[in-house]
C-alpha cells in the first residue's frame, strides 16, 4: 500500500480542466427553494437590467446616427426594444417588452393597448399577475438633452426643418414639446416565472457595461 502511494507523485495526478466553471455550473443546477418574495425581487432586477441596457443602447445609437445623418437618419433608430442585443436579453429573461405613451410618435400603436393603458401610470411597478407571469413597469423620463433633438419644443430645441421631416414619416406625431425631466411614457414587461427563477439561482450575473458596445441589429 505504501509503495502504491509513493508511486503516485503530484505531477502524475490528472486535474479536471475548467474546475471553476464546472463548480459554477454545478451550483446553478442545484435545486433551490425560491420564495415568492425572492421571485418578486428577481423580476424587478430583470426588468431594471433589461430596460437600462436598452436605454443605454438607445443613447449610444442616437448619438452615432445624429452625428452621421441628423434627425432624418436617427428617427428610424428610436425603437430600442427591437435592437438585437435587447431582444436577445429579453429571450434570456423569457420576457416580452414594449414602450407605451399617451403622446406617441405613431398613434397607430395605441390600437394594441387596453383602454386603461392609454395614460399609463408612470410609477415603477412590479407585481405577480398569475402563477406564471410577472408584470414590470418603469417610467421613461427625458433625462438626456440629446432626446430634445426629436422630442423637444419646435423652433427651440429642434428646428422646423427637422420637425417637418418627422411629420413626413409620422403625420400624426404627438411626441414633441417635452422638457428635460418630464416623463414620456413607460416600459412595460411581461416576464415568465421560469426565466425569473433561473436568474435568481444564478451566481454569475454579468453587469451591463456601457463601454462594451454589442451589435445592435
Amino acid at each position: 500500500m505504501l509503495a502504491a502511494l509513493g508511486a503516485c507523485r503530484p505531477d502524475q495526478v490528472e486535474h479536471l480542466k475548467d474546475s471553476k466553471r464546472i463548480g459554477i455550473e454545478t451550483a446553478n443546477w442545484e435545486v433551490k427553494r425560491i420564495m415568492p418574495k425572492e421571485l418578486l425581487k428577481s423580476a424587478r432586477w430583470a426588468g431594471d437590467s433589461l430596460t437600462a441596457t436598452a436605454d443605454t443602447l438607445l443613447r449610444q445609437t442616437l448619438a452615432r446616427e445624429l452625428a452621421a445623418g441628423g434627425v432624418a437618419r436617427a428617427a428610424a433608430f428610436c425603437r430600442p426594444e427591437t435592437y438585437r442585443f435587447a431582444d436577445s436579453l429579453a429571450k434570456v429573461f423569457k420576457a416580452t417588452t414594449r414602450r407605451v405613451s399617451s403622446r406617441p410618435r405613431n398613434p397607430a400603436n395605441l390600437s394594441q393597448l387596453r383602454p386603461e393603458e392609454l395614460s399609463p401610470d408612470t410609477a415603477r411597478t412590479v407585481r405577480r399577475e398569475s402563477q406564471e407571469v410577472f408584470f414590470y413597469q418603469r417610467p421613461i423620463v427625458l433625462n438626456n438633452s440629446l432626446c430634445l433633438r426629436c422630442h423637444g419644443e419646435v423652433g427651440k430645441d429642434m428646428s422646423k426643418a427637422d420637425y417637418a421631416l418627422i411629420q413626413k414619416q409620422f403625420p400624426q406625431d404627438q411626441a414633441t414639446g417635452y422638457r428635460l425631466g418630464q416623463p414620456m411614457g413607460a416600459w412595460q414587461l411581461s416576464l415568465r416565472r421560469d426565466g425569473v427563477a433561473e436568474f435568481w439561482t444564478m451566481k454569475t450575473r454579468k453587469k451591463w457595461k456601457e463601454h462594451k458596445m454589442p451589435k445592435l441589429f
